[in-house]
């Protein structure tokens, strides 16, 4: 008998190849305030940062999903997350958070941040039912004019 649960996604270092998927998944999912395809193939070579990406398992040459870190002494910033809209609730953004959880606390992080717009209330639901918790709001921070929820994680 088969198991159901389809396989999770495979997830890897970002690379060149991979930059101009992700800066289209930006564009899809942060509109205006999206980075652009430069700024992307920037990410790859600053110290102290890492880009994740997750393949589809079916389709490896389909990139589903991507984050960026940075680490800094003990703090880490989560930068981006970003999974593609019709692969949403599939678990991609838990492994992805999952990998660069340990991967902070691996370079020495105690605690993890990052910053989420108010009006994305999926997204700071996602993070609060993770343990992130707000310790500061940004007013009319974003474009639209909605604010930035500032969360933190103790690693």
């Amino acid at each position: 008998m088969s198991d159901p649960t389809p396989p999770g996604p495979v997830l890897r270092p970002a690379r060149t190849a991979d930059v101009a998927r992700v800066a289209l998944l930006e564009r899809d999912l942060f509109g205006p305030d999206a980075w652009s395809e430069e700024q992307v193939g920037a990410e790859l070579s600053v110290p102290g940062r890492a880009m994740l990406v997750a393949e589809d398992p079916t389709d490896r040459s389909a990139v589903v999903g991507y984050a960026v870190l940075s680490v800094q002494g003990d703090v880490a910033d989560l930068l981006r997350i970003g999974v593609d809209p019709t692969q949403r609730r599939t678990g991609i953004a838990s492994a992805l958070l999952a990998h660069l959880r340990g991967a902070a606390r691996g370079a020495g992080a105690e605690r993890m941040l990052l910053e989420v717009s108010d009006a994305n209330t999926g997204a700071a639901a996602f993070y609060a039912a993770r343990g992130f918790a707000e310790i500061h709001r940004r007013p009319r921070y974003y474009r639209d004019g909605s604010a930035a929820l500032v969360l933190q994680l103790t690693l």
